[in-house]
């Protein structure tokens, strides 16, 4: 892969686009590199992903705006599905994905860090979705998302404003979790990523799907789903070991791999 690397650091694996000439601007071949990141994590011994932007003035500065400018109607469409396609890879992905947003998330660098499940942030990052100034609405989902994570109406301000907001207002509305000096970010994602490893994967990756699954049905229908996810936990090696060490006051011992049992 060209444009995104992977370190893996023991169960946390970080994802670098790596594109700063071009503040990590997604195109096609960055798209399809970060497709195929996510494709290789080994998911059996990976618990966190941690996915950044290289350099430090940029997590994505948006999509390539010399490779749209030319685009037809059906050009722009297959874009638009390109880059959902692989966001809502992300964002069902299996594992937990922090994004460590690093200065620019701006269009398609904040749908990509929408797409995460937590989002932290560096204390000179900014956002927004810039779209309409250019003559297009979002296309990677950003007219969905952002208005789920920050309310409808602060997101059809920032999208028919197109007005970028820094650091300390992304916090106050929501959108990120947290704000670090620029040298502390990638510390700060990684150890928040090893937390979450140290957890019972079986029961993260529940409580994923159970957050997402439920969010697109009614309360009824997402407690079913609770349901069905929490019984699964029961007569795993992480549910025994876990709840036997928490009654005699013991450690618990993690399978070093994941597995269904």
């Amino acid at each position: 892969m060209s444009f995104v690397n992977c370190e893996v650091q023991g169960a946390v694996a970080v994802l670098t686009i790596d594109r700063p000439k071009a503040l990590n601007a997604l195109n096609p071949e960055v798209l399809a590199d970060l497709k195929a990141a996510f494709e290789g994590i080994d998911q059996n011994a990976v618990r966190c992903v941690v996915l950044t932007g290289a350099g430090d003035k940029s997590f994505v500065a948006g999509a390539d705006i010399g490779s749209m400018s030319t685009m037809t109607k059906a050009e722009g469409e297959a874009f638009g599905k390109l880059g959902n396609d692989i966001f809502l890879a992300i964002e069902s992905f299996p594992l937990p994905v922090i994004a460590a947003v690093n200065g620019f998330a701006l269009g398609g660098g904040c749908e990509l860090a929408m797409s995460c499940d937590i989002r932290i942030c560096s204390d000179n990052a900014m956002f927004g979705q810039p779209e309409v100034g250019l003559g297009i609405t979002p296309g990677f989902g950003g007219t969905q998302r952002l208005a789920r994570l920050v309310g409808m109406g602060m997101a059809k301000q920032m999208l028919y404003t197109a007005r970028n907001i820094d650091a300390n207002e992304a916090l106050r509305i929501g959108l990120v979790n947290a704000v670090y000096p620029q040298a502390d970010l990638m510390e700060a994602a990684v150890k928040m990523a090893n937390t979450i490893a140290k957890n019972a994967p079986i029961a993260v990756r529940g409580c994923k799907k159970a957050v997402n699954d439920g969010m697109q049905v009614s309360i009824d229908k997402a407690v079913e789903i609770e349901e069905k996810i929490f019984g699964g936990c029961f007569e795993t090696h992480d549910q025994v070991e876990g709840m036997a060490c928490f009654l005699s006051r013991e450690k618990p011992k993690p399978k070093a791999v994941f597995t269904n049992n």
